[in-house]
């Protein structure tokens, strides 16, 4: 792939009206933007758990680094962006069922709210796909 640019989408409508992707991946580098934890229909799973929101933004992570030919093992940096810090246990935990192996850095902070206030987290990584 050299220095081509994928873009890679999870079908968003808003992906083309806004000008953003779900991942790009430039070379071997793939950034994943902010995650949230929806369905295919865009509604909120999980409301209220952050364990589960954190494990449905994962699978869609690993959906989009499939699409982009690498896997969670390929991640090296996650952020998990939580609106009370004091769930970080929660979402580390179900980090942890997507992470252990590959043990990336990892950054945990804390915002006001989301577009949607159902959602309780988000999640970035960033992954290099190996030679």
């Amino acid at each position: 792939m050299a220095h081509g640019r994928k873009l890679i989408s999870n079908g968003n409508p808003m992906e083309s009206l806004v000008g953003f992707s779900r991942a790009v991946r430039v070379g071997n580098f793939i950034a994943v933007g902010g995650t949230a934890p929806v369905n295919r229909d865009g509604k909120t799973v999980g409301v209220g758990d952050v364990f589960e929101q954190t494990k449905q933004c994962f699978e869609i992570i690993r959906d989009a680094l499939e699409q982009a030919g690498s896997g969670l093992q390929d991640i090296v940096r996650t952020r998990v962006i939580l609106t009370d810090i004091d769930n970080w246990k929660q979402a580390i935990e179900a980090r942890k069922l997507y992470c252990l192996d590959a043990r990336p850095v990892d950054t945990i902070m804390a915002i006001n709210r989301f577009v949607n206030p159902e959602w309780l987290v988000e999640i970035e990584v960033d992954a290099v796909v190996p030679d």
